[in-house]
């Protein structure tokens, strides 16, 4: 990746992704979560706070050695133990049906696979086990859309190959999720392109 992608982009995602504004989207998405839980995309920790008293402990996924660095202060203050368990979304290091729930915030736009790790977290999902999600992706109007795929090459190559028009409830029911909870909406404050959200939860059958 580069002294680049390994040293100033986690940086750069802990102060954006750090944001008072998008706090209550976390808590959210956090809500309901319980017993053993996957969070692909862990980042710099920023969910710990938000971590319900039910969930009884968290496999954090999380390549960057930084980010992991960066929730250090986060994690000491956890009252839900968080394990670091692997690097890579797609090849996830355990043993079938193993969680109850799943956490993924801002993580499927930069999967290179996005398919191959939505079929790694419904294989490593308990039946009727749910992914509480948060994500950006393809926005609901076609002028922001337009937008989205001419930024789309330039946001990539400054965001660590994150992509702007993944149609994220599509590539949820494509992997075999049934979509129970869903809303879709523009981030306050934050550019349409990149603020097109969709937040909800997704049960595994």
């Amino acid at each position: 990746m580069g002294l680049y992608g390994e040293q100033v982009l986690p940086r750069i995602i802990n102060v954006a992704c750090g944001l008072k504004a998008v706090a209550p989207l976390r808590r959210r998405v956090c809500e309901g979560l319980e017993g053993d839980v996957v969070e692909i995309g862990f980042g710099s920790g920023h969910n710990v706070p938000f971590y319900p008293a039910a969930v009884s402990r968290v496999a954090a996924i999380e390549p960057a050695d930084v980010g992991w660095r960066l929730a250090e202060k986060r994690l000491s203050a956890a009252s839900v133990p968080v394990e670091r368990a692997g690097l890579d979304g797609q090849s996830l290091p355990f043993a079938n049906e193993s969680f109850d729930a799943a956490l993924s915030t801002w993580t499927l736009c930069t999967i290179p696979d996005v398919a191959a790790a939505l079929s790694e977290v419904r294989r490593v999902l308990k039946p009727g086990g749910t992914l509480h999600f948060l994500e950006h992706g393809l926005a609901p109007d076609e002028r922001v859309r337009r937008w989205q795929h001419r930024l789309e090459p330039m946001e990539k190559r400054i965001f660590g190959g994150c992509h702007l028009t993944r149609p994220v409830v599509d590539l949820l029911t494509a992997a075999g999720f049934t979509i129970t909870e869903l809303d879709v909406f523009y981030e306050e404050g934050t550019p349409k392109f990149v603020g097109a959200d969709s937040l909800g939860a997704a049960v595994s059958p």
